[in-house]
Parts: C-alpha cells; sequence; structure tokens
C-alpha cells in the first residue's frame, strides 16, 4: 500500500481493548494514512503542499481553483449574511435551495425528486458520502468502489467496519472490465459507492457502464451511492446520472455539491437526492454529524443553481483550454498522456521516461521543476498500488497563466532526470 505515514509521526498500534483497532485506526489505515508499524502519517496532500511551499513550486497537487466563482454568487452570500441569515438552517436544507436542487435535476437530466421529501442538503458532498455510507453499512458488509478511489471513501468504509471491495480502472481510458467488475460483486455487496465523472482519473462512465452496474445491484439488491460532483465538468461527453437509467432510481442516492461546479470550495455545500426512504434514513445520521450548516451559503447557492444554461457551458469549455495546455506542457515533458473526460485532473504515466515510482518523483519533483503533483498509487490498496506505480495526477483547475508556467517548467523535466 502507498503509505504517506511522515517519519516523525507516531500513534500507539492499538488503543483499543483487546487490541481491535480503534474507528480512528481503521479510518486511517481506509485512507491510506497508517504505515505497517501503526504509525500515523499526514495525507499526500498535506505532503506535497508542505513541499510546494517549500521549494516554491506550482501546486498541482490539490484540486482546488485558485479564482472565486461567479461574482452574483458571493453577493448572493453577502446579501444573506447582512439580511440576518446566520442561524442554524433546517436540518434537510433551507426550501429555497431544495426547490432550487430540484429544478437543476429537472432541468438537466429530467428528473424530479421532491423537494420536501427526496432532498438533503449536506456539509459538502463529503458528508453525504459520510452519512450515506453509515446508515447503510455494518461489519461483514462489502462497499464497491473503482480503484483509483478518492481517500475520503476508503477511511468511511473503515470506520463503518465494512470491508472495501474495488474494481479496477484500466488505462487508457480508465473504465471497468465488465466481467471483472461483476467478479467484484457479491452475495454481501451492501453499497457500490460510484464517483462519476471519475477522480483521480478523469473517466466518465457512458451508458453501457452505467447500465451493467445498475443491472449487477439489482441482482444483488445493493445500493448505488454515486458521487457526481464533477457533474458540469465534462468535455465533449454527456454526464448520465445513474440514477436516470432504467431500475436504477428506487436504489440510488445521487450526491453533488457547489464546490466543484461554482468554485467554492470553502462554503461546504453539497446535496443528495433519492428515494424518499433512504433519503430519510441518511437524514437520521447526518443531523447528528453536523445538524445543518452554511445557512447564508444556502441561499446564494440557489442563485447559482438557476444560472443560465451559458454560465454551465462556459465553465467546462474554459475547463477544456486549461486541460489543453497542461497537457501540451506534461506532453513536452516526456510523459504518456491520459487526456481525461471530465474533472479537474490529468493523470501521465511517468514509464515512458524510464521511471516506475510515481511516489518517489512525485517527492522529487517541485525540487526538479517546480511543480507539485500527487502519485496515483495512493488512491490504491496495494495490487491496485503496483499496477498504477507509475502514474501521477496534475490537477488543471488553476489560473490560465499559472498553467501555462507550470507547462513550460515540465516541459524542461527530461533534461534535469
Amino acid at each position: 500500500m502507498a503509505h504517506m505515514a511522515s517519519a516523525g509521526s507516531s500513534a500507539p498500534a492499538s488503543t483499543n481493548v483487546g487490541g481491535s483497532p480503534a474507528p480512528w485506526q481503521r479510518a486511517a489505515t481506509g485512507a491510506n494514512l497508517l504505515s505497517p508499524d501503526g504509525r500515523l502519517g499526514v495525507t499526500i496532500f498535506e505532503e506535497m503542499t508542505t513541499l510546494a511551499i517549500s521549494t516554491g513550486a506550482i501546486n498541482l497537487g490539490q484540486g482546488f481553483p485558485d479564482e472565486d466563482g461567479p461574482a452574483e454568487i458571493k453577493a448572493a452570500a453577502q446579501s444573506a449574511i447582512a439580511a440576518g441569515a446566520n442561524q442554524y438552517a433546517p436540518g434537510k436544507g433551507i426550501p429555497a435551495l431544495r426547490e432550487a436542487v430540484s429544478t437543476h435535476q429537472q432541468r438537466f437530466y429530467g428528473l424530479a425528486p421532491d423537494p420536501e421529501t427526496e432532498i438533503l442538503i449536506t456539509t459538502g458532498a463529503t458528508e453525504a458520502i459520510a452519512a450515506s455510507l453509515l446508515a447503510f453499512v455494518q461489519p461483514g458488509d462489502e462497499v464497491l468502489t473503482f480503484e483509483p478511489f478518492y481517500d475520503s471513501y476508503g477511511a468511511i468504509i473503515g470506520m463503518a467496519g465494512a470491508k472495501h471491495v474495488t474494481a479496477p480502472l484500466l488505462a487508457p481510458d480508465f473504465l471497468p472490465d465488465l466481467s471483472a467488475l461483476e467478479g467484484a460483486f457479491s452475495s454481501r455487496t451492501r453499497v457500490v459507492l460510484l464517483n462519476n465523472p471519475h477522480n483521480p482519473t478523469g473517466a466518465v462512465f457512458p451508458q453501457e457502464t452505467l447500465a451493467k452496474i445498475v443491472e449487477l445491484a439489482a441482482k444483488y439488491d445493493a445500493l448505488i451511492v454515486s458521487d457526481e460532483v464533477y457533474e458540469h465538468l465534462t468535455f465533449g461527453v454527456p454526464h448520465i446520472p445513474i440514477a436516470s437509467l432504467p431500475g436504477a432510481a428506487e436504489r440510488t442516492l445521487t450526491i453533488s455539491s457547489a464546490g466543484k461546479t461554482f468554485s467554492f470550495t470553502g462554503w461546504k455545500i453539497g446535496w443528495l437526492s433519492g428515494p424518499e426512504h433512504l433519503v430519510a434514513a441518511v437524514r437520521t445520521v447526518k443531523q447528528f454529524l453536523t445538524y445543518s450548516s452554511g445557512t447564508p451559503f444556502q441561499s446564494a447557492i440557489a442563485v447559482g443553481l438557476a444560472l443560465p444554461d451559458d454560465f454551465y457551458t462556459g465553465i467546462a469549455e474554459t475547463l477544456r483550454h486549461k486541460r489543453d495546455i497542461l497537457a501540451r506542457g506534461l506532453s513536452a515533458a516526456g510523459f504518456g498522456v491520459y487526456t481525461p473526460s471530465g474533472t479537474y485532473f490529468i493523470n501521465v504515466d511517468t514509464a515512458p521516461l524510464g521511471i516506475s515510482d510515481s511516489v518517489d518523483l512525485a517527492r522529487r519533483l517541485p525540487g526538479l521543476v517546480g511543480v507539485a503533483a500527487i502519485p496515483v498509487p495512493v488512491f490504491c490498496h496495494p495490487e491496485g498500488a503496483e499496477r498504477t506505480r507509475s502514474l501521477l495526477r496534475f490537477a488543471f483547475c488553476k489560473k490560465t497563466d499559472v498553467l501555462e508556467e507550470a507547462a513550460e517548467r515540465l516541459a524542461t523535466l527530461k533534461d534535469r532526470l
């Protein structure tokens, strides 16, 4: 496993009676934060950010924008604060935002969740994912994710005491082999946790793949939890919500958030929609995590969801242009470049440069050329880490001039190795 535990950190090997790991240790193990001797490490994001700061490198590691989203959304939040919207929101979210989420689902996908009973506002998509898994998963259950997987998935699966099973996403298109996917299901599969568009690979799942997931979830009576935070950030291919496929709606919870679409990641406004009985179960857990949050930001995001179509096509087109700037620099550096169909991220293969260990290169890259990236193996279990050990992930959700500078720096890599 691609542990990122730092040498100076330490934690007792077990703090639970009887020697079994404590919930925090299961969470840390699930997110690849415990070394084999039980020492607690920092996340790869923290390590790479620290390296970027100490070397003055351009940080293309963590996926957050370096500029704010639309001014009218910011102004709506400021107005809401000035108007006194500063106390608890209702536990399920303010009515205006729940209605805006419902209207958004209808407008883009022809889905019509009831804002009163089938939509829940959460503290970012992260809380929606955590509350969903904690609501339905228990020890002995299996949760199936695609691999590489976003680190919070492993953490929450571990915290819930469930077994984390993965189905590999394979280069160059990072789509699953459908027979291998079928083999990953079992009678113990309780939840399929889908991330589409997919972080960290940038894959956008086509209808055929989604239909197979629905078919298998129905066969094994599993719930589908679909993290779709990059839904509006696809390049020339449509985003298809899995809930829109035949047979999916009754077993699917769909999750999204304002952070990626509107570039307000710090506001932590997310939402979840699905059948009333599933949403009620998640709400029961969520109310004892945060109860509610972000009251003035909720009304501002309702304004954002009502922005015209040209806003949505514009953000995708701008991001595609940024992807292409960085891709050119990565190609010039000598990497094998996997052009993504969506998200903030582009993956490269270091093997054409004669490098087989992307974790080692990630630690050297800020000093070599002044750019920081994230090694893909940290998003994997040991077998997956071996399969992806030469892959690096770069984020292109940055200002154009920053990406142009990063591309210039990267182009010098071959000469510096």
